[in-house]
């Protein structure tokens, strides 16, 4: 009988798939219940199993999905910017597809009350109805970046922008939206610093635990009365993208 602990014995096997060449990158991993049978061990050991693998870089954890193949070829570096011209829809979508990437994302809206933290950066009261916003963004179906979002109720309630991602305003971005109902939101104001990423993070972006991350504090402001209208806090891997300010004036 091994002395070696289950998880581990489980991992073994799937890294011999791996190193064999029998899995190719982006092919699916076996599922939990597959793996359960196979090996007589509980769902936790294969979890545990296969965190140890997305630690090491080799495996990518699909929410929904399931568990894939890690590329092990770097990715392109891609630029982020500020916006797109009005009109352009998604900012994020139009800056990937600009760079030949498509760009597509996961979300979940819910009203909130709002933290002391968040209230204070929309300059509204502790308590007061935020629509709160969580974004996974995928570049060419892999996770690229992170968005946590919140709009004060005041300001979209009742209206038809109230939930960023649905209705017939879907998905246009927050300059585009706020436009809908008389704000000019312009370019948002951007606070950037480097850290490690939590474990959630990295595991929501598919990435080794501590793994160098972006991390924004965005907020918008209505051009005419100064008034925070949307705050975000956005995570982007420092392996994945630069991040450019500013415009070349055109000739």
């Amino acid at each position: 009988m091994s002395d070696t602990p289950s998880y581990l014995q489980v991992a073994d096997a799937l890294r011999g798939q791996l190193t064999s060449r029998r899995l190719q990158p982006g092919d699916r991993m076996p599922s939990i219940s597959a793996l359960q049978r196979e090996h007589n061990v509980s769902t936790g050991v294969i979890q545990r199993a296969y965190a140890l693998l997305i630690d090491e870089g080799l495996v990518l954890a699909r929410p929904g999905a399931g568990y894939y193949v890690k590329s092990q070829e770097p990715p392109a570096v891609l630029v982020r910017r500020q916006r797109v011209a009005p009109g352009d829809g998604s900012p994020t979508e139009a800056a990937l597809a600009r760079q030949g990437v498509v760009g597509t994302w996961r979300h979940e809206s819910q009203p909130r009350a709002a933290d002391a933290r968040i209230a204070a950066r929309l300059e509204i009261q502790p308590g007061d109805p935020v629509m709160h916003t969580s974004y996974v963004y995928l570049a060419d179906g892999d996770p690229a970046q992170l968005a946590e979002s919140w709009e004060p109720m005041a300001i979209t309630g009742g209206s038809l922008i109230v939930l960023p991602e649905a209705g017939p305003h879907a998905g246009i971005g927050v300059a585009d939206r706020m436009a809908l109902i008389g704000i000019e939101a312009g370019t948002p104001i951007e606070r950037v610093t480097a850290r490690q990423a939590s474990r959630a993070e990295a595991q929501a972006l598919g990435a080794a635990p501590a793994v160098p991350v972006m991390a924004i504090e965005r907020t918008y402001y209505d051009q005419a009365t100064g008034r925070p209208v949307e705050t975000a806090d956005i995570v982007l891997l420092g392996s994945r993208w630069v991040s450019e300010y500013g415009r070349r004036p055109q000739h």
